[in-house]
């Protein structure tokens, strides 16, 4: 997971900072580079199983890179101070939760069933949004948007932390992939509901 921050905010930091790279990004290819990732998420979590540890690894490298390149879109709006001061808000917020659904005793299944219903919805209320364009309604999405990734980010540390116990070497391998990956996913879309929060745009 950590490889993975860091290649996304070393291929984001690039490519905001050029402008050449900029116009490449702010174009059909934008559609190219977000379908690649939805790909990749789909063939990472339905055929873990059925991929070698390797290509695992590669797949997960690859979705990284290409997120970071699509994140520079929306941190080319942002101020870098900002953007420095809202991912260190995220971090804590992620280590602190992480730390708390990993030692917790009581059993977070349901909240996990309820959160899935919940980023649903979200998801759902985010493409009408897109339409109707009301900044009220963007604020109050963003808001849910932190509480509900929260949530799944003690979540996912539980849920890692019970499955593992109870797996081959192996097995635990490539799950550890897609444990990097969903908790990759729990922090980057925190930073970036925050970001829409606290961030001050240029």
């Amino acid at each position: 997971m950590v490889l993975g921050l860091f290649l996304s905010a070393i291929f984001a930091m690039l490519v905001s900072s050029s402008t050449l790279l900029m116009s490449l990004v702010f174009s059909p290819l934008l559609f190219v580079f977000i379908i690649s990732e939805l790909i990749l998420v789909i063939v990472i979590s339905a055929r873990l199983q059925k991929l070698s540890l390797t290509t695992a690894k590669t797949l997960f490298i690859i979705y990284s890179i290409l997120n970071g390149i699509t994140i520079s879109v929306v941190l080319w709006a942002y101020v870098s101070a900002s953007v420095i001061s809202v991912f260190f808000i995220a971090a804590v917020m992620f280590g602190s939760l992480g730390i708390l659904g990993f030692f917790t005793k009581k059993d977070l299944t349901a909240m996990g069933k309820f959160l899935f219903m919940a980023l649903i919805g979200l998801i759902i209320a985010m493409v009408v949004n897109m339409f109707l364009r009301n900044d009220t309604t963007s604020f109050v999405i963003s808001i849910i948007g932190v509480l509900i990734f929260a949530g799944l980010t003690a979540y996912d540390h539980q849920w890692l932390k019970k499955i593992s116990l109870s797996l081959e070497d192996k097995k635990a391998e490539k799950l550890a992939i897609f444990g990097a990956l969903k908790l990759y996913l729990d922090f980057i879309n925190m930073f970036l509901f925050l970001l829409r929060i606290f961030g001050r745009r240029k």
